[in-house]
């Protein structure tokens, strides 16, 4: 069969957006002779809704919609994934639905078996699940359609499941002989590689080509990589999609000739995927630049390289704010960054305000040695500057913070947290530095010396981060371990990390968690990143 997979940015709640997409996308399919065009999971609605289901205008629009949708469609069909109306009772009120679309008219609907509720999913809150799914007649064809989990269950290839069906080899099973995915499948480092095995493998296990089609773009907190799938019977991969991307595939499941796709490294996988992931995050919350401080470190010089391949150097300002203890090379690093980048530059010196809180505080203070208090006095001042100028001007305050820091809560609520997205809160400071020499690869844009010197937030006279922390090797080690991988300090010691440092930055992580519920929402790039898809409660005793 031919078909177009129609690889789609798609908007929550853009209703009129994504169906001009969608319509665009199949129009293009039906004029290279596709017979089936195919759309992303959710692709009338956007990907995830979240708790716009439970209002019913929203469903009602998403009909409305895919109404409109079935009228536009002449013989080549359409696969779109929609939000479906459950009419049993008990039972919750909506299902995440799939339509095929042909001759102006709904010809059947499928909905989702596998309902995730783990990490930053949450769909067994919304949805109801369906109880059967029986392949449907297309063209002669019996096909079987399944929506994103509905195919991360097979035996063979998961040690443990968390289903007991597997919706594409019981789909084969009653004679379907393609399999059809819509997904929204939000992507991590690995991922790629995880999700292309384990398709072959099902292809290759129930001998029917695999359609999968998935969502691209930034919604909140999540990056969609696209990276559409074909696979024919024989288990071969015969056509991908663009990785990070919009993109229309053509391909046919009878093809024999196979597609190799191109080796990535991590680092340019990543970088796209932060560059999408803060475009979107700007753009879709209706803003058009970005302000962010720069200190001469590596961590703000990464924001702010994102920043300008995802907006335009004419739409990032960097800001310097150094006080009596921000270091000569420190103040020169931010500005060779800014000057490399091309951005508006602006230095405002917060010794002043400083002292006059200082002062203000005196009394209050008195008999009392300067100490934590005073470091992230200069923190809350330098973010209040910076909000300042994020109101008046209109663009959103990005953090600078990495997931090193923001697990052992080296970072000042209200001071460096301050803003509207915190780009590299998912990245561990030792990926940081492998991202900044990455985008250094062909010529020196991050001055070398944010690379090479020792870290510090310059709060104090000769301040290193290793003043307060391990080697951020061990620290992102343990954290891998601890946060990524749930494994206990008895289990990390066990490995051979020192027990003092084990059990100090596990503490350290724990009694953080009141910093991360007050944070801005980060793009999550790693299996397990800090927000909506880790629930530790703030108010609780126990400890490790």
């Amino acid at each position: 069969m031919k078909i177009a997979l129609a690889q789609l940015n798609l908007t929550v709640g853009d209703f009129a957006g994504n169906e001009a997409k969608i319509l665009t996308a199949y129009r293009r399919g039906a004029a290279a002779g596709a017979e089936i065009v195919v759309c992303p999971e959710l692709a009338v609605t956007g990907y995830p809704p979240r708790d716009l289901l439970l209002k019913k205008s929203f469903t009602a629009k998403n009909l409305d919609t895919l109404s409109r949708l079935a009228a536009a469609t002449g013989a080549t069909g359409l696969l779109v994934g929609f939000v479906g109306e459950n009419a049993k009772r008990p039972g919750r009120e909506v299902t995440n639905s799939v339509a095929l679309l042909q001759h102006g008219k709904i010809l059947v609907t499928r909905s989702k078996t596998l309902l995730p509720t783990y990490d930053v999913f949450d769909e067994d809150r919304y949805f109801q699940p369906a109880e059967t799914n029986a392949p449907v007649e297309f063209n002669g064809k019996t096909i079987g359609l399944t929506i994103c989990e509905d195919i991360w269950n097979d035996e063979d290839f998961w040690p443990e499941r968390r289903y007991q069906h597997n919706p594409p080899g019981e789909l084969a099973e009653a004679g379907a002989e393609i399999i059809f995915n819509l997904s929204a499948s939000p992507w991590h480092l690995g991922k790629n590689q995880t999700r292309r095995e384990m398709l072959r493998r099902i292809a290759a296990k129930t001998r029917r080509p695999v359609v999968f089609c998935n969502q691209t773009g930034g919604n909140d907190e999540l990056v969609f990589d696209g990276g559409s799938l074909v696979f024919n019977a024989a288990g071969e991969l015969v056509a991908q999609g663009k990785l990070f991307e919009e993109d229309l595939v053509i391909a046919d499941t009878a093809a024999s000739a196979k597609f190799t796709p191109p080796a990535v490294a991590d680092e340019e996988l990543l970088y796209k995927a932060l560059v999408l992931g803060l475009r979107d995050y700007l753009h879709k919350c209706g803003f058009k630049s970005a302000v962010l401080g720069l200190s001469g470190g590596i961590d703000s010089a990464l924001v702010a390289c994102l920043a300008v391949a995802a907006l335009g150097k004419e739409n990032v300002q960097g800001v310097s704010l150094p006080s009596q203890f921000s270091s000569a090379g420190s103040l020169d690093d931010a500005a060779v960054l800014a000057r490399n980048l091309g951005i508006r530059y602006d230095v405002i010196a917060i010794q002043p305000v400083f002292e006059q809180c200082k002062a203000q505080l005196k009394n209050v203070f008195a008999g009392r040695a300067e100490d934590v208090a005073e470091e992230n006095l200069q923190a809350r001042i330098r973010g209040t500057l910076l909000m300042a100028l994020s109101n008046k001007f209109g663009s959103l305050l990005l953090t600078t913070g990495n997931k090193s820091e923001l697990a052992v809560g080296y970072c000042t609520l209200y001071g460096d947290m301050n803003g509207g997205l915190a780009v590299i809160s998912d990245v561990p400071k030792m990926m940081v530095y492998r991202l900044a020499r990455w985008i250094n690869h062909e010529k020196e844009i991050i001055p070398a010396a944010s690379i090479t010197k020792a870290p510090s937030a310059e709060l104090r006279p000769n301040q290193t981060d290793q003043d307060s922390l391990p080697p951020y090797d061990v620290l992102d080690a343990i954290l891998e371990a601890y946060v990524v991988h749930a494994q206990s300090a008895a289990e990390i010691i066990a490995a051979g990390f020192d027990e003092a440092t084990v059990r100090r930055v596990v503490r350290l992580i724990d009694l953080s968690e009141y910093k991360r519920r007050q944070a801005a929402p980060g793009l999550k790039v790693t299996t397990k990143a800090f927000g909506v898809g880790r629930r530790v409660p703030v108010a609780q005793k126990f400890r490790e």
